[in-house]
């Protein structure tokens, strides 16, 4: 896992190598074992590496062809590289190194810009070619990697992260009002857009060719493709299912160094857990925890430690624990919103200090992202839209729910008159449309929808989740790992059935959720219903506790510290008239909103998290 940069200038001047080396530099977190950079006329490009497999100098790039005419810089693990490595050997490639990297440039080499069908794992590269004069960029089909690049007046930059590319002198740091709109929203963006004016992020299952003329090209080879082969029995797909989990598990412990896994009390990480120590003798797990001495309510399951002490028993893992108080938010959020910088979903900053803890004892450590998305963890987001009139019906429904900070209706009031004014160019509503343009099949029966909305997800929800998680571990120089995202393990899931994954689907139909009382609401938020299938088919590795349990996020009580011990940081910030935030935000409707949260009217903890982030990031980052 690494970090890369490149600069290509598409009027044929030069490529300062000082300054490529300075961008590359500043991504060192992510690749502490190594640095390099390459450069010729108009194109230049750099590297850092986080050596994981083959750790030595044999691994370093750029690498070239032997011939010279390809050049690639990359990050990322592709699992199966033996195979395809062995593919290559049979046409007659030889090969220097053990790296997968090589095997990508010989790839790429040998089958062009569709190698990126044949990779299984995780990758964002650049590869120049000499001869066609070409830069083709590339990322994996979920976007577990992030690649970032900005176009203008000629001069084409890209980057594993954004703070690179604001190194040129060509790129001033701004606002970009669209992608704060999406933000405030969605508590996410779904556009390739970024909150940074002109700089994007390249779309998962994407390839750019940039061409010398400045052409761009794009083309995206893969998508989620949600339906159901009702022709499968409950029995097939268990059996299947778990030799396909199994396979990706331990395809993704191929490393030249010591792996570790994350272990909530929740079942995705606990049965990768279960297959991964059955591999790896005194397997290092981790898992944070939180002070509940101060929350209430539904709060008061948030910490998971009793239960990953279980599992780790059970498999005799050398387990490690962090527990946060609340206090510990506010001692990390600049350094944090430094590393994360596209603003994304959730409170992330227990994720910051878990990556921290893992990284004192790894270097690659296993997640459990991405087996919600794929097997319908969140059962009381879809149930609010099985039953609809069309799809429009459907679109108007789901789009309410995913308003997650500001609803349409309070925009006027929320920003600030010139920025309202840019806001009404880009509607959201259209921007959770379009996530959807390109399913156009019939959609009729409430399985239809759950599998639209699974779709949605994966596109949006998990696209977050996946960067988050890339920036905050590798601020660490930590790689995470994501079985759940195997190609086949995820091609399969997708095509199961969704009354096998989940189990009240006929029940909800006859419920009305506009129905007052807590009934709907227990069923709608405390239900233990998702992932059946995967639920059955793991119960011989784990204990009732995690197979049979209720879903919980991974989250802290930030409902009771945002109004109670961080109350008071949370004024200081954010009720201060000199404010950054008030540059585009109504400081009376932010006051109110805060207010309505620390009285207990409303729960608005995800409202303060971003306004609390966007306050950082528009200190770090924007300097006027």
């Amino acid at each position: 896992m690494c970090g890369i940069v490149g600069i290509f200038n598409t009027d044929k001047s030069p490529v300062s190598l000082t300054l490529i080396k300075k961008m590359t530099d500043i991504l060192s977190h992510r690749g502490p074992d190594g640095e390099g950079y390459w450069s010729d006329g108009n194109i230049g490009l750099g590297h850092r590496r986080l050596a994981i497999i083959d750790l030595s100098p044999s691994g370093n790039q750029p690498m070239q062809t032997e011939d010279g005419n390809f050049i690639l810089t990359y990050n990322g693990e592709i699992y199966n590289f033996l195979n395809i490595k062995t593919e290559l050997e049979s046409l007659g490639y030889k090969f220097h190194s053990k790296t997968d990297t090589e095997v990508v440039l010989k790839s790429c080499q040998n089958w062009g810009n569709g190698s990126v069908l044949k990779f299984n794992g995780m990758f964002a590269f650049a590869l120049w070619n000499k001869k066609e004069r070409k830069l083709f960029l590339a990322r994996d089909r979920y976007g577990i990697k992030p690649l970032y690049y900005y176009f203008r007046n000629n001069t084409f930059i890209f980057s594993s992260e954004i703070k690179a590319i604001l190194l040129h002198p060509e790129v001033s740091a701004e606002v970009s009002v669209p992608a704060l709109n999406e933000y405030f929203s969605f508590q996410n963006i779904f556009t390739d857009l970024t909150l940074f004016k002109d700089i994007n992020i390249l779309p998962p299952a994407t390839t750019l060719t940039v061409s010398e003329d400045g052409k761009l090209e794009f083309s995206r080879y893969w998508d989620f493709d949600f339906r159901d082969e009702n022709s499968r029995s409950d029995e097939f797909c268990r059996n299947e299912l778990i030799k396909l989990f199994e396979q990706a598990v331990n395809r993704q412990l191929i490393s030249d160094v010591e792996i570790g896994s994350y272990l909530s009390g929740g079942i995705d990480s606990g049965s990768i857990t279960s297959i991964a120590a059955k591999n790896f003798k005194n397997l290092k797990t981790f898992t944070c925890g939180f002070d509940l001495s101060s929350a209430s309510g539904l709060e008061l399951g948030f910490d998971e430690r009793a239960k990953a002490e279980i599992l780790s028993n059970q498999y005799k893992t050398e387990h490690y624990e962090v527990v946060l108080k609340a206090g510990d938010m506010e001692r990390v959020m600049g350094e944090l919103i430094w590393h994360l910088e596209d603003l994304r979903i959730g409170q992330s900053y227990p994720n910051y200090y878990i990556s921290r803890l893992a990284s004192k004892f790894v270097k690659v450590v296993l997640s459990g992202s991405g087996g919600d998305e794929l097997f319908a963890g969140y059962p009381w987001r879809y149930y609010r839209a099985v039953v609809n009139d069309d799809r429009e019906h459907y679109i108007d429904k789901y789009y309410r729910y995913w308003q997650r900070l500001i609803p349409d209706s309070l925009k006027s009031e929320f920003y600030v008159p010139e920025v309202y004014t840019e806001v009404l160019n880009h509607p959201t509503k259209e921007v959770f449309r379009n996530v959807l343009k390109d399913k156009t099949s019939e959609i009729i029966t409430p399985e239809d929808y759950v599998n639209l909305s699974l779709y949605f997800e994966s596109k949006t929800f998990l696209h977050g989740i996946l960067l988050v998680e890339d920036k905050l571990s590798m601020a660490h120089g930590l790689e995470t790992r994501v079985p759940f995202l195997d190609n086949d393990l995820a091609e399969f899931a997708m095509r199961i059935p969704v009354h096998y994954k989940l189990k009240n689907l006929k029940e909800i139909i006859r419920i009305n959720e506009n129905e007052p009382g807590d009934k709907t609401e227990r069923f709608y938020n405390e239900t233990n219903d998702g992932k059946i299938i995967l639920r059955q088919a793991l119960n011989r590795y784990m204990p009732d506790l995690y197979t049979k349990g209720i879903k919980q996020g991974f989250s802290a009580p930030d409902a009771s510290w945002f109004k109670g011990e961080s109350i008071d940081y949370i004024k200081d910030l954010l009720l201060n008239k000199n404010a950054r935030i008030y540059n585009y935000l109504q400081a009376p409707t932010v006051h109110k909103l805060l207010n309505e949260h620390f009285t207990g009217q409303t729960n608005r903890r995800l409202l303060i998290w971003s306004l609390l982030c966007f306050e950082w990031w528009n200190r770090i980052f924007i300097k006027s």
